[in-house]
């Protein structure tokens, strides 16, 4: 859902449950925070057309995580180290303003026949803050500084492929950094100290072939006591459909103050329909911790009735984080349910562009139609299929199947909108969302309830 509002004479776009790409390009969730009373979502964002080139980062706002305003382009290239692109980052607050770190990119050589990509692939990566004092006002002229230079040397990562600063308040109150690289094509994480944020020393690395070629946007972090770490390791699922690179958490044994890494267990997806990438985290206005990914669309939508334009890339429903019986957990934020409140006739809320909410128990043996994307279970885990919604986009992945549950029934709760539908199984222990197109009416299914919002 969208909403255009006149404020102060401007007009501004809004988004409802789902932050769009506000027309063109958006891609990775950047500067995930909650900041002065409002969540900050910074995300990548090309301004000119519907397709990967030279990244910005956009900015939108919201007071409780559903209802969006964007705020147009935060960040852009104004540096010789950087004029090629402000890749992904993270936000943190330091006394009272907000830091934004960043991947800043230099081509070795532009193609010359399109400047918004590099010729041969070949760039140069360092990092880099902007510091805003008040999340309005960004200044890209002088306000960055280069905080990482491009690594000069194998041991310090890789010149072309580090990127993505994850920065935090360690429980000293000093600063850590984790980022994502590569060495000998195996993933990396690289990590930095620092007492001010502005000053930063290695303090460690830690590689592993469950990383992927390349690790990127990591996200480090402790719940309830136990180490998480999400990233997008690139290249575990190559088998010639799209997408290669995947997002996955896995638990982790970290001391914060030395820096030491390492592994617990086997990673797992964080989302098992494979369209969501680079999530981030951070706490909500409870502490509780929160996440929201990108949702790959392999097209834009060109028509959309709002007027913002050809539009591509959307993100997820806000998700929490939580540990349950030893898994980590993504139940849909309750700012998002308290939303549904309004009955609805199937699908028919779709055609005025509201979302719907589709909640009951998929049992052994039955098949559910939602519009053409169909579900059932079979073998004891949840199967789905695209095909009659996707069906244009070739080279695709157009069935998923969550892992065994164990049983044969489970409780489903599924939101639809125009182009998303989100599943969440018993209470978000496994999620598991698809990039939708071209969804009918239909609706067959044996369901407890049928929701819609007010508007």
């Amino acid at each position: 859902m969208f909403l255009r509002i006149r404020k102060e004479g401007t007009v501004l776009l809004q988004d409802f449950l789902h932050l769009k790409a506000p027309g063109h390009w958006i891609n990775d969730p950047n500067g995930f925070i909650y900041y002065k009373g409002q969540y900050h979502l910074f995300y990548q964002h090309f301004p000119y057309l519907p397709r990967w080139g030279t990244m910005h980062w956009g900015h939108a706002v919201s007071d409780d995580l559903v209802h969006w305003e964007h705020r147009g382009i935060a960040l852009y290239p104004s540096k010789a180290y950087d004029r090629n692109g402000v890749f992904s980052g993270s936000a943190v607050e330091v006394e009272g303003a907000l830091y934004l770190y960043y991947t800043a990119i230099r081509y070795d050589e532009e193609n010359p026949d399109n400047i918004h990509r590099a010729l041969n692939n070949r760039f140069r990566a360092s990092q880099a803050l902007v510091i805003s004092p008040d999340g309005v006002t960004f200044d890209n002229l002088d306000a960055k500084r280069q905080v990482l230079p491009v690594p000069a040397a194998p041991e310090a990562g890789d010149p072309q492929n580090t990127r993505d600063p994850k920065v935090w308040r360690a429980a000293d109150g000093s600063f850590r950094m984790v980022l994502g690289s590569t060495r000998e094509g195996v993933g990396q994480l690289l990590f930095y100290r620092s007492e001010d944020g502005l000053t930063w020393t290695a303090a460690g690395r830690f590689g592993d072939p469950v990383l992927g070629t390349t690790l990127e946007c990591p996200d480090l972090f402790c719940l309830d006591g136990r180490w998480v770490l999400l990233g997008s390791p690139m290249g575990i699922t190559a088998d010639g459909l799209h997408y290669p690179d995947q997002s996955t958490w896995t638990a982790a044994d970290f001391d914060e103050a030395g820096c030491r890494f390492a592994l617990q267990g086997t990673p797992a997806m964080v989302d098992w329909g494979l369209d969501l990438y680079a999530p981030q985290t951070t706490l909500d206005e409870d502490g509780r911790r929160v996440l929201i990914g990108w949702m790959r669309m392999p097209c834009p939508v060109e028509d959309p009735p709002d007027g913002r334009g050809p539009w591509r890339g959307m993100m997820s429903l806000p998700r929490l984080v939580e540990w349950r019986d030893g898994q980590l957990c993504f139940p849909v934020h309750p700012h998002v349910t308290a939303c549904f409140t309004q009955p609805a006739e199937g699908l028919a809320p779709l055609a005025h562009h509201r979302p719907v909410r589709l909640q009951g128990t998929l049992r052994s043996g039955q098949a559910w139609n939602i519009g053409g994307y169909r579900l059932k279970l079979e073998d004891g885990r949840l199967c789905t299929d695209r095909s009659a919604v996707f069906a244009h986009q070739p080279d695709s992945r157009l069935t998923a199947c969550t892992p065994a549950l164990g049983r044969d029934a489970c409780a489903l709760d599924i939101f639809v909108e125009d182009h998303l539908i989100e599943i969440f199984l018993d209470g978000g222990r496994f999620v598991l969302s698809h990039v939708v197109f071209d969804l009918d009416g239909t609706l067959e299914g044996d369901f407890d309830a049928v929701t819609t919002t007010r508007t």
